[in-house]
């Protein structure tokens, strides 16, 4: 080969590199947004009692687990009609941050993990509720769409505010 194709090949792929690296940058960027915003999705979904963005984010298949504190529910239907919609009811003042995502995405694959902030009134027997802990979320993408396939949440009373 000659000098001067071999140093075409080099500018070539010199030029070419970085232009695929940004691009692979950006789709990573755009997932991980697109992570973060089903989970804001969820937080509110939460709060307000509301099973809908848990109907749209998550992927429905028999044998889902959603594990929180030592409890479990199996499959969406179970999360979303004996844990989501009856909160709604059951607590009053009920706020809940999922904070601070750090996203991991490994092709149709990803996963986050949050920081979890929640208090409520439970309007039964007037207790107040403030619990810390994490939640990881573990993500499918499915049609082009990222699915929750599987959550795991753990938090225990605070001591003192902070």
């Amino acid at each position: 080969m000659n000098t001067r194709l071999c140093n075409l090949i080099i500018a070539a792929t010199v030029l070419v590199i970085p232009f695929v690296m940004s691009e692979r940058i950006q789709a990573q960027d755009d997932d991980s947004a697109a992570l973060v915003a089903i989970i804001d999705a969820i937080e509110k979904g939460w709060e307000q009692g509301d099973g809908t963005p848990f109907r749209e984010h998550y992927l429905d298949f028999e044998g889902a687990r959603y594990v929180e504190s030592g409890g479990q529910n199996e499959g969406l239907t179970d999360l979303v009609e004996h844990h989501v919609e009856p909160e709604g009811d059951a607590l009053e003042n009920f706020e809940l941050s999922l904070s601070n995502a750090e996203t991991h995405i490994e092709g149709d694959f990803a996963w986050a993990i949050v920081d979890v902030n929640v208090k409520a009134l439970i309007k039964r027997d007037q207790r107040q509720i403030h619990n810390r802990g994490y939640e990881t979320f573990l993500f499918r993408r499915v049609g082009g769409e990222w699915k929750v396939i599987h959550t795991h949440s753990s938090s225990r009373p605070v001591k003192r505010d902070e």
